[in-house]
């Protein structure tokens, strides 16, 4: 199997039109008349990658990929959610029990030393 990448002469970060405006000049150059075996590896290799969902699947499907770098290439990455500050952890416990019931605790709890 052909890197389409390759075959069309882009990058992995190429934009939506870059690999259209490649695909349109091999398309230009090698017309399905003079090599229709070309031309065919060339369409081929534009569907596999013509768009975001394209190149996602290609990045997930091919035999070659064992692991997700290749999602990584194309730029897409899993969204971590932001750690939060030591001030934003005591804010969210806070806010995790109920006032009152927190209150009432603290109370017994001074009670009983």
């Amino acid at each position: 199997m052909d890197n389409p990448y390759h075959l069309l002469g882009v990058t992995k970060d190429a934009s939506d039109d870059d690999i259209k405006r490649a695909y349109l000049q091999h398309a230009k150059t090698h017309s399905p008349e003079h090599d229709p075996e070309w031309f065919q590896r060339i369409r081929n290799a534009y569907e596999m990658i013509k768009d975001q969902r394209s190149r996602l699947a290609y990045a997930l499907f091919t035999p070659s990929q064992t692991d997700f770098t290749a999602l990584l290439e194309i730029g897409l990455q899993v969204p971590q959610p932001p750690r939060p500050t030591p001030e934003q952890f005591d804010k969210l416990l806070r806010a995790s029990f109920d006032a009152a019931q927190w209150y009432q605790s603290t109370q017994s709890t001074m009670e009983q030393t």
